[in-house]
């Protein structure tokens, strides 16, 4: 789900040079975010995400390093643990259909 979530990620979570990096999301799923991050970024890399809003924290994976957006690194960050209520928005079923049948006047469907 596109969605921009103010968020702070602690670089390096756990180790003597952590840092902390405000950002945003770009998507959200029930597993994790699309952030974006200032490079470098490693690909073994854990990153303590904290909701601005709620204060929540959730310690993460890099899983995925794209495009570059404004001097930022867009990554992806994978939940170490279950948190489907992180984001506080309802995700749609799996079973969910991604396409749309147009109903026109005069068709049969």
């Amino acid at each position: 789900m596109l969605l921009r979530v103010h968020v702070t990620a602690e670089r390096r979570a756990g180790q003597p040079s952590t840092k902390s990096e405000p950002t945003e999301t770009l998507a959200v799923n029930a597993h994790g975010a699309l952030i974006l991050l200032a490079p470098p970024v490693e690909d073994t890399e854990q990153i303590l995400i904290k909701n601005a809003r709620t204060s929540e924290e959730q310690l993460c994976r890099v899983v995925y390093q794209g495009l570059t957006e404004a001097g930022r690194l867009q990554v992806g960050v994978e939940f170490l643990t279950p948190a489907p209520n992180f984001w506080r928005v309802s995700f749609p079923p799996e079973d969910w259909a991604t396409s749309i049948k147009e109903s026109r006047p005069g068709s049969k469907e």
